[in-house]
C-alpha cells in the first residue's frame, strides 16, 4: 500500500524494498528453523514450503529479487531428500527452487549442495507431474548459465532428462518453455553427445510445430537448434529432412507470427547463419525462398 500510494518518489520506493528483503529474510529464518526442527512432521514441511512461497510470491510481485541465504536452500533439500516419495510437497518444493535459483547466488549454493541429482531423480519419478518438470527444468537452466563452474558431468547427466520432459509434455506450452530453455543452455555448455544432436534437433522441431504461439519458446528453441547446427552436420539434415516437415518451413512461419518481436526474430537469424554453413540446407533454403524473408527482415529492422 505504501509503494502504491508513493509510487513516484524514488526514495520512498527504495525505503520500501530495503524493508521488504529484511521481511523476507526474518520471516524465511524463522519458518526454515520451524521446517529444519521438525522434518518428520508432513504437514509441518507442506505448511512451511506455502508460506515460503507465499511470501516469495509477494515479493517478486512487488520486483524485489533477493538471495536468501544458505539456511533456505539447505531445508530446501533436506526436505527433497527426506520425502521424497511425496508427489504434493516435492511440487511445492520445486517451485521454490526454481523460484530461489533466478538469483546467481542461490544457484551457486545449489550447486554447491549437489541439487543436480536431486531434480534429476524426481524428474524420472514424477515425469507425469507437470509443475514440477517445469520447476526442475527451470532450475537446470538457472544452473547451466550461471557463470560458477557446475560439475559438467552433472550437466550431461541433465540432457537425457531434460528430453524425456519434453517429450512427455509437448502439448504443454509452459513445460515445452521450460525444456526447451534447459536444453538451448546445455547445448551452450557442450553438454549434448554426438549421439543426442540428431533426437534433441527432431524433439526441438516438435516444440516449435506443436506451440508456434508462444514467442520465448520460439526465440529459445531457434538458438537451442542454432547452437546444435554449429556443432553437427547431422543435425543440420535432420533440420531439413524432419518427416513431420522441414523446420525452414517452421521457422518461416514462426517469423510471420512473430515479425514484430525484435528478439524472436533475432533468433531466427542467429539459426540462418548456422544454416548457411551447409550445402545442403542452402539448397533448400533457396528452394523455399528464404531468401525473400531475410530481405523482409533487413527491410523491418534496418538499424539492428
Amino acid at each position: 500500500e505504501f509503494m502504491q500510494t508513493f509510487w513516484d518518489i524514488e526514495a520512498a520506493q527504495a525505503k520500501a524494498i530495503q524493508h521488504l528483503v529484511s521481511f523476507v529474510r526474518d520471516k524465511s529464518e524463522f519458518i526454515t528453523f520451524a521446517m529444519k526442527t521438525h522434518t518428520d512432521s508432513l504437514k509441518l514441511q507442506v505448511d512451511g514450503c506455502t508460506l515460503l512461497l507465499e511470501i516469495l510470491s509477494q515479493a517478486l510481485e512487488q520486483d524485489v529479487m533477493m538471495a536468501l541465504d544458505e539456511n533456505v536452500t539447505s531445508c530446501l533439500l533436506d526436505v527433497v531428500r527426506k520425502h521424497s516419495e511425496n508427489e504434493e510437497l516435492l511440487s511445492l518444493v520445486c517451485t521454490l527452487l526454481m523460484m530461489i535459483s533466478a538469483s546467481e547466488v542461490a544457484a551457486e549454493n545449489l550447486g554447491k549442495a549437489g541439487v543436480i541429482p536431486d531434480l534429476l531423480s524426481i524428474v524420472r519419478k514424477f515425469l507425469h507431474n507437470e509443475k514440477i518438470c517445469l520447476s526442475c527444468c527451470g532450475v537446470l537452466w538457472s544452473l547451466a548459465v550461471s557463470e560458477n563452474n557446475v560439475d559438467q558431468a552433472l550437466l550431461k547427466s541433465a540432457v537425457p532428462v531434460t528430453s524425456a520432459v519434453l517429450q512427455e509434455h509437448l502439448r504443454n506450452g509452459a513445460v515445452t518453455e521450460s525444456a526447451c530453455s534447459a536444453l538451448w543452455a546445455l547445448s551452450l555448455q557442450g553438454c549434448l553427445t554426438e549421439n543426442e544432436y540428431e533426437p534433441t534437433t527432431a524433439l526441438l522441431l516438435d516444440a516449435l510445430r506443436m506451440n508456434p504461439e508462444r514467442p520465448v519458446l520460439v526465440k529459445n528453441a531457434c538458438l537451442a537448434l542454432a547452437s546444435l547446427l554449429r556443432l553437427s552436420e547431422i543435425a543440420a539434415l535432420r533440420f531439413i529432412t524432419d518427416s513431420r516437415g522441414s523446420g525452414i518451413k517452421l521457422i518461416k512461419d514462426a517469423y510471420h507470427l512473430h515479425f514484430d518481436d525484435p528478439e524472436v526474430v533475432e533468433s531466427i537469424c542467429v539459426l540462418t547463419n548456422e544454416m548457411v554453413q551447409y550445402d545442403d540446407v542452402v539448397l533448400d533454403m533457396v528452394s523455399q525462398k528464404m531468401e525473400e524473408l531475410l530481405f523482409e527482415i533487413k527491410n523491418r529492422f534496418p538499424s539492428s
